[in-house]
């Protein structure tokens, strides 16, 4: 099989197996595309929308919008060009100098450059900290959050702090998560945008 039919196998299976989601025709293609990355239904149960984050990551998509992740490998799923500054010379020395994590620093570092675009993480609960931290003290103004840090330590209370933000995410409840995850969201919301359902 050619890997479009293989892609389409899939999503016939997802549509079936998952039955009477209840999403939307926007909602639903993206929690589709997190499904096929992971072979996990779970995230039916467990993704959180804001109200206007669909319709802020696509106005955002439209224009062109700068996409910052926390890890190289989120960035190399996804299908825009996207920056990660985890590794940069200046954001480990400001980490080290400030007591700091690399993935804080990174945040720091991407102020400038997220206005009106799109953050993505999906591996360091204490970015996503940062991030609402600076969002709140009006540092930071992206235009969309997509946040799937995963793990056991901060994982599930840093999403629990964005979901109870009245701003703009895509995110998840509990542990699970990962760059994987945070990729297909991001995709999914390109090929919305590309492919002109909205």
């Amino acid at each position: 099989m050619k890997p479009q039919n293989i892609e389409d196998l899939s999503f016939q299976i997802i549509d079936k197996e998952a039955g009477d989601h209840g999403f939307d025709s926007l909602k639903w293609p993206i929690v589709r595309r997190m499904i096929h990355t992971s072979a996990d239904f779970e995230y039916i149960e467990t993704v959180r929308f804001h109200s206007r984050a669909i319709d802020a990551g696509i106005k955002a998509l439209k224009k062109g919008c700068s996409i910052i992740t926390d890890t190289n490998m989120a960035k190399a799923g996804i299908r825009n060009n996207a920056q990660c500054f985890i590794k940069d010379e200046d954001v480990v020395k400001t980490a080290s100098d400030n007591n700091l994590t690399r993935a804080e620093a990174a945040v720091d570092k991407a102020c400038d450059i997220m206005e009106q675009g799109i953050y993505v993480i999906g591996n360091a609960p204490t970015a996503l900290l940062r991030l609402i931290d600076l969002i709140k003290t009006g540092k930071a103004k992206p235009a969309l959050i997509i946040g799937f840090p995963v793990g056991f330590v901060n994982a599930a209370e840093s999403k629990h702090d964005l979901i109870e933000m009245d701003f703009p995410y895509i995110s998840n409840v509990g542990r699970k998560g990962g760059s994987n995850i945070a990729a297909s969201v991001v995709n999914a919301l390109i090929i919305l945008t590309e492919g002109g359902q909205y």
